[in-house]
C-alpha cells in the first residue's frame, strides 16, 4: 500500500510526505496511536516511499505533488515481503520484545545499505520492550548512523521511557470517521462491525469484534453472579474482554446522557442494564476497569481480576 492508498490520516501523511519531497528526515521516529489505525501500514509505505526506484508524484487535495511509492518495483515488492536486504521489522515474541532482538538490529545496521537510499528498521508495539532491550536500545538512538532510520510504532508510548521517547520524531495517527472505517474495509457505515471497531480499520476487518462481544456478554452474565468463577482463558481473553468492558460503560453513560451509543442495535438492552443510575457512578466504575486494564502488564491473579471486575461492574449494571 502506498502513502496515497491511506485513509483518515491527512496530519500525519503531511509530515511523511513533506520528508520524502525535502529529503530532510529524522534518524527516528514514533508513530503514535491506537491499535489498528494504519501505523505500521504507514511506517511500511513510508519506508517505500523512500526507497521506490520508480517513484510517483500524485497531487494532494491542495494540488501539489508529493513523492510516493509505485508499489510494483522490486524495491517495493521486497519491503512489503519482509526480504528487502535493508528493510527490517522487529515484533514482539510472546509480548515482550528482548534484548537480543536488540542486538540483532544493531547488526543489522552496523553494515552499510547494500542497496536501498535510507536503510529502515521498523519496531513493531515498541512498548513491549523489556528494561535491559530499552537500555539497549537508547545507545542505537543516541548514536544515529547516516542513511539509517528507526521507526518505533506504539500504541502505548507512554509505556516507552521518556529517554527514548523525547530522541524520537513523533507522528501522531487518530482514530477513524465511521465513514473512513467503512470505505477501508467495504462494508455500511452503520454495521456492527464498522460501530464496533470505533475508528480502527484494522478491528473491524478482522472478523472478530461480533464474536467477541457475543463472548464478553455471555461472560458478563457469569461475572455479574456472586460466587463464580474466573472463565477467561490467558491475559489476552482478560484484556479484550476488559476492552469490551469499558465500551459498554461508555454506553451506558451514553444512553444516560442522550447520546447514541456505539453499540446502537442494542440500546434497548443498554437502557435495561444502566437503569436510572447516576452517570457520575458510570463514569466512576469506568475510571477503575481502565486503571485495571492498565495494569494487566503485570499479570495480575485472573481470580482477582474476575471478582474485582465483577463487583466495580455489578455496582452500576442491573443484571
Amino acid at each position: 500500500m502506498a502513502l496515497r492508498d491511506i485513509k483518515g490520516q491527512a496530519r500525519a501523511l503531511n509530515i511523511l510526505r513533506g520528508a520524502v519531497l525535502r529529503g530532510r528526515l529524522a534518524s527516528s521516529y514514533l508513530f503514535a496511536g491506537e491499535d489498528g489505525i494504519g501505523k505500521k501500514t504507514a511506517a511500511v509505505s513510508f519506508t517505500m516511499a523512500l526507497n521506490c526506484l520508480d517513484p510517483q508524484y500524485p497531487e494532494d487535495g491542495d494540488g501539489k505533488g508529493f513523492g510516493d511509492a509505485c508499489g510494483v518495483c522490486s524495491s517495493c515488492r521486497r519491503i512489503v515481503s519482509g526480504t528487502h536486504p535493508d528493510f527490517m521489522l522487529v515484533a514482539p515474541e510472546d509480548r515482550v520484545i528482548k534484548v537480543e532482538e536488540i542486538r540483532a538490529i544493531e547488526e543489522a545496521l552496523s553494515f552499510r545499505a547494500h542497496e536501498a537510499r535510507v536503510k529502515t528498521v521498523i519496531v513493531d508495539n515498541a512498548e513491549a520492550m523489556n528494561t535491559a532491550a530499552a537500555n539497549a536500545f537508547l545507545k542505537t538512538l543516541e548514536e544515529p548512523a547516516g542513511g539509517i532510520m528507526i521507526i518505533l510504532v506504539s500504541s502505548m508510548p507512554d509505556r516507552l521511557p521518556i529517554t527514548i521517547r523525547s530522541r524520537c520524531s513523533r507522528v501522531n495517527f487518530r482514530p477513524l470517521a465511521a465513514s473512513e472505517v467503512a470505505e477501508v474495509i467495504g462494508e455500511e457505515e452503520g454495521s456492527p462491525s464498522v460501530m464496533l471497531s470505533m475508528g480502527r480499520p484494522g478491528e473491524a476487518a478482522s472478523g472478530e469484534l461480533e464474536p467477541r462481544r457475543q463472548r464478553f456478554l455471555e461472560l458478563l452474565g457469569s461475572i455479574l453472579t456472586p460466587g463464580s468463577s474466573a472463565e477467561w482463558k490467558d491475559r489476552q481473553d482478560i484484556e479484550g474482554w476488559l476492552d469490551m468492558a469499558l465500551l459498554l460503560l461508555r454506553d451506558l453513560a451514553a444512553v444516560r446522557t442522550g447520546v447514541s451509543p456505539v453499540n446502537s442495535d442494542m440500546q434497548e438492552e443498554l437502557g435495561r442494564m444502566a437503569g436510572g443510575r447516576p452517570v457520575e457512578d458510570i463514569l466512576a466504575a469506568y475510571a477503575k476497569l481502565r486503571q485495571l486494564r492498565a495494569r494487566q502488564l503485570f499479570n495480575l491473579n485472573k481470580g482477582i481480576t474476575w471478582n474485582y471486575a465483577g463487583c466495580v461492574l455489578g455496582n452500576v449494571i442491573d443484571a
